[in-house]
C-alpha cells in the first residue's frame, strides 16, 4: 500500500521507529512553507537552522534508502500550504494511506486533524517518540490538586524514570533540589571555552529565503552562527557540554555578564526542540557523566541541568496541552501597552536590555534568566500586551517553539495565567540585575536610585506595578512582604516613582 508519512520541521528524529526499515511504497513528505516562515517574523538564522537541518535530515533519510518527497523553499511549484502539499502529494503518488506524528503545535495539530478528516483514504497518526510524557500526563498527575507545582511534577519524574536517584529511592546527595546552589555571579573565572564550530555554508539559503519575499528580523553573521543542525553535530555539542562546561553550568546557570551571552550553557535547546537529539539521552548522559566523575561534576551542576530537562521543559509541555488553546489569550493583569521600538533594535540607554536585546539580534538566543529577569521582566513593569511579547519571543529566539514559548512567556515571564504555572509573578527592581550581572556597572543609569532622571527605570517601574496592580496580587502569600515594603515608602517617594513610571511607559524608547 503506498503511503505518504510527513515530517514537519520539528520531527527531525532519526531514531524514531518509522525509519527502522526501508519500504519502497513509502513516501517521506517534507516541506518548506511560506506558511510556517511567517505566522510570526522570524530572526533570520532561526529560518536558516529550521531549513538547513530539515535539508540534512531529508539527505540523511535517502543515504539510508528512503524516498523522500522534498519541497524547497524556492521551488516554484511549492504551494507553501501545507493542506494544498498532502492534497498533491498523495495524487502524485497514488497513495492510498497518510500518516503524521502528532504535532507539537495545537495550531498544527488541529490543521492536520482537518485534514486528515477530510481524506478520502486511510490515515494514521504516531507519536513523536521524544518526549518522557504522553501529551496529558500532566493533567492525570495533577488530577484533584489545587496547584500545578512543577517541584512535585519533577520529583514525580525523578522516581518514575529513576534519575539520580540513591539505592533505596532517595534522591542522590539528599536533595532533590538544589536550585539555592545555583545562583552564583560570574566574574571571568573559570575561563569560558570555546564551542565546537561547525562552519556552516549559508549563502546559497540565505538568498533563498531572500528572494522568497520572508520578511525575518535579527542578522545573520557566518562566523556567529554555530549552531548544531544534524545529529552528529548535536552528539559534538552535548561532548563539549559534558567535558567543558557541565562542571559549571549550575553554579552559574543564572549568572549574566557582558562577554557572553551563552556562559556556561548547552546550546542544545534548537537539536532538542527540533527532536535532533532526545531528553532521555541528553539526561543520561549527563547522569552517566555525574557517576563517572562525581568529584568534578558536583551533584547541584548535574542535577541543576536535569531539572532543566526532565522537570521544566516536560511540565511546560503538559501545562501547553492541558491548556491551549484558551491559553493563549490570557491576561490576568489586563495588560495593553504596546512592546517598545527598542526590542526591535536595540537601541535603549539601559545597558541590561541593550544587551539581552542585541545579543538576541545577533545571536537568536539568550539564557533563560536573560528572556525571564531582564526582557520579560521589563515587559511585565512595562504593563504590555502579553501577545505582543508572545509574537517577540516567538519570532526572535532559535529554539522557540509554540509549546515551549507560550508558556514560558505568557504563565512564567508575564504571569498573564494569574498563577496557574507560577506562584508569583517573576518581577524585580534593578537590585536582582546588578547582583546577577555586571551589566549595571556601564550603564547610564544608578541600579540604587528610585527617583530622579539618573534612576535605574526598573525600579521606579517595578514599586509603580505593585501599586498598580495590589488588588490582584493582594492575596498572593508570596507577595506580602512586596506589599509590607510597598506601604513603607513615603507617600511622596511613591509618587514621584508613579509618574516616572507613567513617562517610561508612554515613551520607553526615550530611556
Amino acid at each position: 500500500m503506498k503511503t505518504i508519512r510527513l515530517i514537519l520541521g520539528d520531527q527531525l528524529n532519526t531514531n524514531h521507529s518509522w525509519f527502522t526499515q526501508t519500504d519502497n511504497d513509502v513516501v517521506y513528505l517534507m516541506a518548506e512553507m511560506k506558511q510556517e516562515a511567517e505566522y510570526v517574523t522570524h530572526h533570520i538564522q532561526k529560518l536558516l537552522a529550521f531549513f538547513s537541518a530539515m535539508r540534512r535530515f531529508s539527505k540523511h533519510l535517502e543515504e539510508l534508502g528512503h524516498c523522500v518527497h522534498y519541497l524547497h523553499i524556492s521551488d516554484p511549484n511549492n504551494p507553501h500550504d501545507l493542506e494544498v502539499i498532502v492534497k498533491d502529494t498523495i495524487s502524485t503518488y497514488k497513495a492510498e494511506r497518510f500518516e503524521y506524528q502528532l504535532p507539537d503545535e495545537y495550531r498544527l495539530d488541529r490543521q492536520l486533524n482537518d485534514i486528515a478528516g477530510k481524506l478520502k483514504i486511510e490515515t494514521r497518526v504516531a507519536d513523536t517518540e521524544h518526549f518522557y510524557t504522553e501529551r496529558n500526563e500532566l493533567e492525570t498527575f495533577f488530577k484533584g490538586k489545587k496547584q500545578l507545582l512543577m517541584e512535585s511534577f519533577y520529583r514525580m519524574m525523578r522516581k518514575k524514570h529513576e534519575i539520580l536517584l540513591t539505592a533505596n529511592g532517595s534522591p542522590e546527595g539528599g536533595k532533590w533540589n538544589y536550585d539555592k546552589s545555583n545562583r552564583k555571579t560570574w566574574d571571568g573565572e573559570p575561563p569560558l571555552f570555546p564551542m565546537p564550530d561547525f562552519k556552516h555554508d549559508m549563502k546559497g539559503l540565505v538568498k533563498e529565503i531572500e528572494d522568497s519575499g520572508i520578511k525575518s528580523l535579527g542578522s545573520f553573521d557566518p562566523d556567529r552562527f554555530n549552531w548544531p543542525l544534524d545529529r552528529k553535530q548535536a552528539l559534538q555539542q552535548l561532548e563539549y557540554f559534558i567535558n567543558k562546561v557541565l562542571p559549571y553550568f549550575g553554579d552559574y546557570q543564572d549568572a549574566m555578564h557582558t562577554q557572553s551571552s551563552f556562559l556556561f550553557h548547552s546550546c542544545l535547546s534548537f537539536p532538542l526542540n527540533a527532536k535532533i537529539i532526545s531528553p532521555k539521552e541528553v539526561v543520561n548522559t549527563v547522569v552517566q557523566a555525574y557517576y563517572n566523575a562525581p568529584d568534578v561534576i558536583h551533584i547541584s551542576q548535574a542535577e541543576g541541568f536535569i531539572r532543566q530537562i526532565l522537570g521544566w521543559r516536560e511540565y511546560m509541555r503538559g501545562i501547553y496541552w492541558l491548556e491551549m488553546p484558551a491559553y493563549g489569550k490570557k491576561n490576568f493583569f489586563k495588560n495593553k501597552n504596546a512592546l517598545p521600538e527598542f526590542f526591535w533594535t536595540g537601541k535603549t540607554k539601559m545597558n541590561c536590555l541593550r544587551h539581552c536585546i542585541d545579543g538576541s539580534l545577533k545571536n537568536a538566543y539568550a539564557h533563560h534568566i536573560q528572556r525571564l529577569m531582564v526582557t520579560g521582566n521589563f515587559a511585565l513593569l512595562n504593563q504590555t500586551d502579553p501577545g505582543e511579547v508572545d509574537n517577540w519571543y516567538l519570532g526572535i529566539y532559535i529554539d522557540a517553539v509554540e509549546w515551549v514559548e507560550i508558556t514560558n512567556t505568557r504563565g512564567m515571564s508575564q504571569y498573564a495565567d494569574g498563577g496557574l504555572l507560577a506562584t508569583k509573578p517573576y518581577i524585580s527592581s534593578a537590585n536582582y540585575i546588578n547582583k546577577m550581572s555586571n551589566y549595571c556597572k556601564s550603564c547610564s543609569y544608578d541600579p540604587k536610585k528610585r527617583t530622579g532622571k539618573n534612576a535605574c527605570p526598573f525600579n521606579a517601574l517595578y514599586w509603580n506595578f505593585l501599586d498598580d496592580k495590589r488588588e490582584q496580587l493582594k492575596n498572593n502569600r508570596r507577595m506580602g512582604m512586596m506589599y509590607h515594603l510597598l506601604d513603607k515608602i513615603d507617600r511622596k517617594e511613591l509618587i514621584e516613582m508613579k509618574e516616572r513610571s507613567k513617562e517610561i511607559m508612554e515613551a520607553p524608547d526615550q530611556f
